[in-house]
Formats: structure tokens, sequence, C-alpha cells
């Protein structure tokens, strides 16, 4: 990619970036409104609810909405500090308005615009500008991100850069940086759990065989350092039984599929259509379907949802950190964490549908030496885009979605089975980049430094 492609390539995704800021959003944006707000006026520390036995569940308002807090406590830190500049704007004021929402987007923007800046200068550390250009590019201009966090709000660029960010530092044998950076995103957001062993592998696989229990150490040290400086104050608010009760109940959300395309939205379409057989066989399998409640399918006799979806995972991620277990390099070892992140997003229940993002940008740091991850990184971005632009259209009462009844069965589903089939390929990709990469290259000798000489553990060719 030339250097004027590069810059056309940034200037649009910034204008497209621009132009979605007014959009209201999906509804999580008010929850967003409402946590900053009470960030800013009330402190973090007591947002989840002090004391109580059952311990409190605060309800917290703004503007007349309510709600309660399910995320971990890093994330309504900066919701808090993107609340007081917002604050400072408006002279003391907290109005619900426009500029409000493009405040609270722009935090996921500048996040998203850290995560381009940290792919193109690591990918062209080792003299790969092409490379380098081509990740940065697939990252700002595709649909799939610009949608994620300008369009709808989402907040996933917050937790994606640090997890990024901890991969490339267990790469550069940075263990206990990446061990607290990984823990900076799983306070952010309780989904980067799912590329923790990817980072865990990385941790292990780059240095000396003799040192992979040091590097672990080092690493979850760093873990627990970053998660003792977050979660201190919330203790000493006395708030951590409301703290854990919050994020329990993420693992209470009784849906199926919430409105992910997946294995388990074909499941629930299924049953629905199956159930309703006796309207007639044509209009129970075309009709538009919607999410199912998970204690509705344990009602009518079968096993619960969440243990398989659990299972499948398990499976899956055996699988993939077995196949990458030797793999020394950032691009393959992010291509296993885009799997991770792919494979829990197709595969277990209650997932929702922004849950594939961070598949996004790991699949462009693989895509951008290897050939072989450029029509996958193009389908994922795809079926993540459409995902949303079928439920939400450009934002959630705004309209400008895809009619999902155009292709006759509701096209949430065929976008479903397109998902399933994707995984499959990604697992095929996957498992021929792992075996026909060349393995790694001996030690480099004490002193020098990782990844600078001989096998180039950044973009995964030799130098």
């Amino acid at each position: 990619m030339n250097s004027k492609f590069f810059c056309a390539a940034l200037l649009v995704g910034t204008a497209c970036r621009a132009a979605a800021l007014p959009l209201p959003g999906t509804l999580d944006v008010g929850s967003w409104k409402i946590w900053s707000y009470n960030a800013t006026a009330h402190g973090v520390t007591g947002l989840y609810g002090v004391g109580g036995s059952p311990p409190e569940r605060r309800v917290l308002g703004f503007h007349g909405a309510e709600t309660t807090v399910d995320y971990p406590p890093l994330a309504l830190y900066e919701l808090g500090l993107v609340g007081q500049i917002y604050r400072a704007a408006k002279r003391g004021g907290f109005p619900d308005d426009v500029v409000l929402t493009g405040t609270l987007k722009g935090a996921a923007i500048t996040a998203e615009a850290g995560l381009v800046l940290m792919v193109f200068l690591v990918l062209r550390r080792n003299a790969n500008v092409a490379a380098a250009r081509l990740a940065a590019a697939a990252i700002w201009l595709n649909p799939a991100t610009i949608y994620d966090a300008s369009v709808l709000g989402y907040l996933d660029p917050l937790f994606v850069l640090p997890a990024v960010a901890a991969l490339v530092c267990a790469v550069l044998g940075w263990p206990g940086s990446a061990g607290a950076l990984i823990a900076a995103a799983v306070l952010t957001k309780a989904q980067a759990i799912v590329i923790v062993p990817a980072v865990a592998l990385a941790v292990w696989t780059s240095g000396a065989r003799g040192r992979r229990m040091a590097r672990v150490a080092i690493a979850a040290a760093g873990a627990g350092a970053m998660t003792l400086l977050v979660v201190a104050p919330i203790v000493a608010a006395g708030a951590w039984s409301n703290m854990i009760g919050a994020l329990e109940s993420l693992t209470r959300h009784d849906m199926l599929s919430a409105n992910a395309c997946n294995l388990w939205w074909i499941v629930g379409y299924v049953m629905r259509a199956w159930y309703s057989r006796d309207l007639g066989i044509w209009t129970a399998f075309t009709m538009p379907t919607k999410i199912l409640q998970i204690s509705r399918v344990i009602e009518l006799g079968y096993p619960n949802p969440r243990a398989i979806g659990a299972a499948l995972v398990v499976v899956a991620f055996a699988w993939a950190l077995w196949t990458g277990r030797r793999r020394r390099d950032l691009t393959l070892l992010a291509a296993v964490a885009a799997f991770l992140v792919h494979a829990y997003a197709t595969l277990s229940a209650q997932v929702h549908e922004n849950h594939l993002f961070a598949a996004v940008p790991l699949l462009a740091i693989a895509a951008a030496s290897r050939p072989g991850y450029r029509r996958l990184l193009i389908l994922v971005s795809a079926i993540f885009a459409l995902n949303l632009n079928l439920f939400y259209g450009i934002s959630e009462g705004v309209g400008y979605g895809f009619p999902r009844t155009l292709t006759i069965v509701d096209a949430t589903v065929l976008l479903a089975f397109a998902n399933c089939a994707a995984l499959a390929w990604h697992a095929r990709i996957l498992k021929t980049e792992c075996s026909t990469a060349a393995e790694p290259r001996p030690e480099p000798a004490p002193g020098s430094r990782p990844g600078l000489a001989g096998h180039n553990r950044l973009s995964g060719s030799c130098t």
C-alpha cells in the first residue's frame, strides 16, 4: 500500500467517524450516559451500591432514566473521566444532548485511534512498512469498526486496545506489562477474558524455554498489581460484594442469543419455527425470528444451552491453543486470539451482537503479512457489520437497516449460517498457517533484543 492511498484511507475513516458522532446509537448509550453522570456526581466507588444483605444493587438515574451497573470498574473510571471532561466543557452542567453522545463515542474512537497507531508502529518496527499500513488501514477504514463505536456507540475499543497491547508486550518479552494490560482489558469489559489464553500462550512461547514459569509468574504479578490498583478503592468503600454481585449478573442473561447471528440464533430460529408449525410450515419458517429465553428452552425439557455452549467453546479453545502452541510471532498469535474471539461469539450461548468486534483488528494484524487471512478478514468484517445493521440500522429508532424479510427466510438466520461456516473456514486457515509457518529459530544470545534478529516475531517473516 503506497503512502497516498494510506493517507486517503485514514482521512476517509476519520470523516466517517465524525459524520456518525451525532447518531444516537443503541439503547446501551443511555446506560453509558447514566454511568458517566453518576461517576462524576457521586464517584465511581459507590456505583455498584455499598453493603447490604444481600448486597445492594444501586439504581442510578439520569434525566428520568434508570439502570444498574454490570460492567467492571475500569470502564466506570474511564466513563467518569469522560464525564468530567464533558461537565467542564458545559461549565458544570450535564445536559443530555447530542454533544454528550458524541463525547462518549469520542472516548471509544480515541481508543480506536490509539489501537491503529500502536499496530502501525509495532509492525513498522521491523521495517515492514507495507504491512503496517495495510493493518492500520484495515482497522481504521473497516465498516465493521466504524459501525461498532462511531455509529452505534459501543465501548469495545476501550478493552481491545489494552488486550492487543498485552499481546504485543508478550511477544516482545515483557510479561509484566502483558499481564497488567490484559488485566486492564478484563477490568474494562469482562468479554476480554476470551483473549487471556492467547496472551498466556504468547507469554509462554516468547522467550527461553527454561524461563517459561518465571515469565508466567511475572505476568501474573503484573495482572495482580493492575487488579489491586483498580479494585482497591472499591474494596475500601465497602462495595466489593456489590461489585461481585453486579458482575455475576452477566452470567444470568436469559437469552439463547442476544441478537448475535451465531449457532444459538439458528437453534432459537428452528425451535420457534418448529413449535409454531400449526401456523403452517411456510409461515413458521419464514416469519422474522427473535430472542428465545434460555429458561424457556429448559422448560421444554432440553439441556441447558449454557453448558453446551461452554463445552463447545472449551473444545474450540483447546484446539486453537494446541494448534498455535509453537508460534512466537505476533501475526499468528493474533490469529489464535482472533479465532478464540470468533469461536466464543459463534458457539457460546447468551452472546451479544457486538461480541465479535475484537476479532476484526486481530485478523487485520494477521492479514497484514499473511495473505491467507485477507479474504477471511473481509468476510468476518462483513458478517459483523451486517449483524449490527440488520438489528439496528444506523441507530435504534433511526432505521436504514437491510430488510430482514427480503431474503424470505429471515436474513439474520442466513447470516448466522454464514457465520458458522466462516468459523469452520477460520479453523482451516489457522491450521494451515500454523502448520506451514517456519519453525522458530534458536533463542537469541543473552542480552540481545528479542524480535529484532533472526525470526521476526512481529510480522512472522525472516529478516
